[in-house]
């Protein structure tokens, strides 16, 4: 069951937040939305440009519509991240979404205004929420490098006058989070105070957490120890800052990056005990039900469990 965005975060907004999960594959898909359903909780599939080029975004179309079938109980909304004009405009013709990001970060303030609201002003006329960006987050989204040097964080004085030109529907903030497995090299954490003041600025506007993964430091060694090569002295946001961030209007997190380490975790550590295997089946149904079970945790750490119900 699709519902708008907006009421979403309408109803979360200070109590819960809402999961917006990148997916690519079918995978990814069942493992999403048997947890959603599993858990009666609302969520976001989010499909980005990559995964629009690396899928088609047909296919992706498809496979959430058949999602939505096979698991009736499901409630959520369809969301395009981090894309361009062109992205964003397709998606919205296309009426397969719900949201769209118009990812205008790293432009000068008026240029973020003004590329925003072309895409507001489009988007609404078919009832199509719009999340912008204002700040800059470090790390890796998809196939875009920026250095930790160019991060800056969201300036509050900023915010609502940013607000009022775009009338975008909610913000992407950069406070301290980061994209990719390269999360927090400093250990700076999550900039509450910017946090909060930009919610006194924005007092009930929806916020959104970009780079809301984990890194859990358990799965990069056990990575490592099949034959990966990532670097363990990584993290991501601490739990305990996800969920104190909700308080100060965090609606939306982002979450991409714990998603790919579960999924080179289990196919390197299948293909390292059982080398003598080829069938991609047996690896698939391991990653969905450690997909459904990493993002039944998700739900109940984001305090949404249950949550669906107020919904339907």
């Amino acid at each position: 069951m699709i519902v708008l965005p907006k009421k979403l975060f309408k109803k979360c907004y200070g109590k819960y937040a809402i999961a917006a999960v990148n997916v690519f594959t079918m995978e990814q898909v069942h493992g999403l939305f048997r947890a959603g359903e599993r858990a009666n909780a609302p969520f976001l599939v989010q499909i980005t440009p990559v995964a629009r080029n690396y899928a088609h975004t047909l296919m992706l179309s498809a496979m959430i519509d058949a999602a939505s079938k096979i698991y009736p109980k499901a409630v959520y909304a369809v969301h395009l991240d981090h894309g361009n004009e062109e992205h964003a405009l397709e998606a919205i013709v296309s009426n397969k979404y719900n949201s769209v990001m118009i990812d205008a970060s790293h432009d000068d303030f008026e240029t973020n205004v003004k590329r925003t609201r072309k895409i507001v002003d489009e988007a609404h006329k078919k009832d199509i929420v719009v999340e912008a960006e204002l700040g800059v987050l470090s790390g890796v989204e998809d196939d875009i490098a920026i250095d930790e040097k160019l991060a800056k964080y969201t300036k509050p004085s900023e915010v609502e006058k940013f607000v009022q030109l775009t009338q975008c529907d909610s913000l992407a903030v950069a406070v301290g989070t980061s994209h990719g497995a390269y999360k927090f090299s400093g250990g700076q954490g999550i900039q509450f105070d910017i946090l909060e003041e930009i919610q006194q600025r924005l007092p009930n506007f929806p916020i959104v957490l970009h780079g809301g993964s984990a890194v859990n430091e358990e799965e990069i060694k056990r990575i490592n120890r099949a034959g990966g090569r990532l670097t363990e002295s990584t993290a991501g946001v601490a739990p305990e800052e996800i969920v104190k961030s909700i308080k100060y209007g965090v609606c939306k997190i982002n979450i991409a990056t714990d998603t790919r380490l579960l999924w080179t975790r289990i196919h390197r550590e299948f293909f390292k005990d059982s080398p003598e295997l080829f069938d991609p089946i047996i690896p698939g149904k391991k990653y969905i039900e450690a997909y459904e079970a990493f993002m039944v945790e998700k739900f109940d750490l984001l305090n949404a469990t249950n949550r669906a119900s107020q919904f339907i």
